[in-house]
């Protein structure tokens, strides 16, 4: 593999997606949005929710590079992790059992529920007055 390739992979959550490349050659750096992850993500859940996948896979000589869209923070680091994940199954195809158990290949279908007719929010019903 020369210099310029990387493995791609495509994360999802809620309404965040996540295009994630990985760079085989490299210091272990993860930049998102042109940032470093640090700087995008404050909160040390959401970062632990994006290298998720590197450590339970034992790696930390790639690179990363991330853009993401949509949604918020957490959204956008589901996205994140899931697109790691299925960049590094891509870069080897023997972790897949490893991210499969640790639940960072699995697509999180939770989704806002949509507002009902009558109703203030997607269940919230308005107050009942008996008179």
């Amino acid at each position: 593999m020369s210099d310029g390739e990387f493995y791609y992979g495509l994360g999802r959550r809620k309404t965040s997606s996540a295009q994630v490349r990985l760079y085989p050659v490299g210091e272990g750096s993860v930049v998102v949005n042109g940032k470093p992850m640090e700087e995008y993500f404050t909160r040390r859940r959401d970062r632990d929710a994006v290298l998720g996948p590197l450590n339970a896979a034992g790696l930390g000589g790639y690179s990363v590079t991330i853009v993401v869209i949509g949604g918020g923070v957490t959204g956008q680091s589901g996205a994140a992790m899931q697109g790691i994940a299925r960049a590094l199954v891509k870069a080897n195809p023997e972790l897949r059992g490893v991210l499969r158990r640790g639940g960072y290949l699995t697509r999180d279908p939770r989704e806002k529920e949509r507002k009902k007719p009558g109703l203030k929010r997607a269940r919230k019903a308005p107050q009942y007055t008996k008179r």
